[in-house]
């Protein structure tokens, strides 16, 4: 059995399908269960919360691996990286740990250090720390910025008003990895030994810009459009001012200042020569193949579907959702 905690996100998702088709039995820990509505049905859903002790002790009882591939960065839920990535990463390996788990694969970040500029990768190197320490066989995931997301951010109002979104300049290049290739990643992690204690850096072919990014979802549409541009000074201004009432948003606003001013370069050749069976998707495959199933928004509404519920069987706060088949085990 299988846990992977953040199995309703752009990674998760993509993971617990793979997983599935190789015939895997996953679970998914979930807040809310409308988020898992999309992802197949032999999968176990539990609702739960992980920064809820029992919710998380029920989500890795009977696992022999654990994957979490959670974020605070953004969120439903008032989330914040402190939180999720430090705090809740912490609970997940304690109980991991206590309940004996053979495996845990920890999803953290490219260039995670303890006084890196940004809190997300801050909480995600406690973690890494937390996880070392932990007496479990480890695996670690340092993936880039995944390609789905910022083509979903980029792209968001081209088909309603032709529109691009980019934010500041565009002009620095990153590395931006599909969240399909680091799927594949953790999945050789799970099943390659060799890899036990291993930290894997995982990267994209292309190092691009946003605006390269937006002319190619331009040019990918069939249709006239543009760019539109948010000032470089604006981000940094709201950076600051949105913290107090709006904290996600302010991460937001620092994330892209740091991606327009900070290399974000990778050379990849020394991470293909390491994982060489991990695919390298450009963005123009992605584009040029059929989309694949959306994750929901946060605000979905949860699907007119009956659930079975057994009481007793799971600590309180941690309700459990049968579905026809193998079940998979993945948390949220």
């Amino acid at each position: 059995m299988i846990l992977v905690a953040g199995g309703t996100g752009t990674l998760g998702t993509r993971l617990v399908r793979l997983l599935s088709d190789r015939g895997m039995e996953v679970r998914v820990l979930t807040r809310d269960p409308a988020r898992a509505a999309h992802l197949p049905r032999t999968v176990q859903i539990l609702t739960g919360d992980l920064r809820e002790p029992a919710a998380v002790a029920a989500a890795v009882r009977g696992c022999s691996t654990v994957v979490s591939a959670v974020h605070g960065f953004v969120g439903p839920g008032k989330p914040s990286p402190e939180s999720i990535d430090r705090d809740a990463n912490l609970a997940l390996i304690q109980a991991a740990a206590t309940a004996g788990v053979e495996h845990l694969v920890l999803v953290s970040g490219f260039g995670v250090a303890a006084d890196h500029p940004m809190s997300l990768y801050r909480a995600k190197f406690a973690a890494e720390q937390a996880l070392r320490a932990s007496g479990l066989r480890w695996t670690i995931i340092r993936p880039t910025s995944y390609l789905e997301t910022w083509i979903g951010v980029t792209g968001a109002k081209l088909a309603d008003n032709g529109q691009a979104l980019v934010f500041g300049p565009g002009r620095n290049p990153i590395n931006f990895v599909a969240a399909e290739d680091v799927a594949v990643a953790i999945d050789l992690a799970i099943h390659d030994q060799s890899l036990r204690g291993q930290s894997l850096d995982v990267a994209g072919p292309e190092n691009l810009t946003f605006t390269q990014i937006a002319d190619q979802l331009i040019a990918a549409s069939g249709r006239p459009g543009r760019t539109r541009h948010i000032p470089l000074p604006m981000l940094r201004a709201m950076s600051v001012l949105a913290r107090p009432a709006a904290p996600s948003f302010a991460r937001q606003a620092h994330a892209a200042v740091m991606m327009n001013t900070a290399d974000m370069t990778v050379d990849v050749s020394a991470i293909r020569d390491r994982l060489p069976t991990v695919p390298a998707t450009t963005l123009h495959d992605l584009l040029t193949r059929q989309p694949s199933p959306e994750v929901p928004p946060a605000d979905a509404r949860p699907p007119r579907r009956r659930e079975s519920q057994r009481p007793g069987r799971l600590p309180r706060g941690a309700e459990q959702r049968h579905r026809h088949g193998r079940r998979r085990c993945s948390a949220r």
